[in-house]
């Protein structure tokens, strides 16, 4: 199994920034897609953004021009800079991964990361 450990959630201002991490670990495993979750309280799980081993990205509509995904393969990690958050941007933030190894592929979550914006 691949494991995730996700950091850097926090209680921001609207407006402000916040970065999250995601480290993956285990062993002679390949990174094909990390994505970004959040789920808000009454709400599904919605994803935020995702980045594709080759560098693609994709955004849900609401973060669009204000958050970013990026990767450093080096060090298994994805991050997530957010920037002029919102209240709206208020959730519990998951760290998804989609890997494979030489006979199987599967998906890791992390635990989540709380991020609150207050008005």
């Amino acid at each position: 199994q691949v494991h995730l450990v996700e950091s850097g959630g926090g209680l921001v201002q609207a407006g402000g920034s916040l970065r999250l991490s995601c480290a993956a670990s285990g062993s002679m495993f390949r990174i094909n897609t990390w994505a970004w979750y959040r789920q808000a309280p009454g709400k599904q799980r919605e994803l935020v953004a995702e980045i594709g081993s080759g560098g693609s990205t994709n955004f849900a509509d609401s973060v669009k021009g204000r958050f970013t995904i990026s990767t450093d393969n080096a060090k298994n990690t994805v991050y997530l800079q957010m920037s002029s958050l919102k209240p709206e941007d208020t959730a519990v933030y998951y760290c998804n991964a989609k890997w494979s190894r030489m006979y199987g592929s599967d998906v890791s979550w992390g635990q989540g990361t709380q991020v609150i914006v207050s008005a």
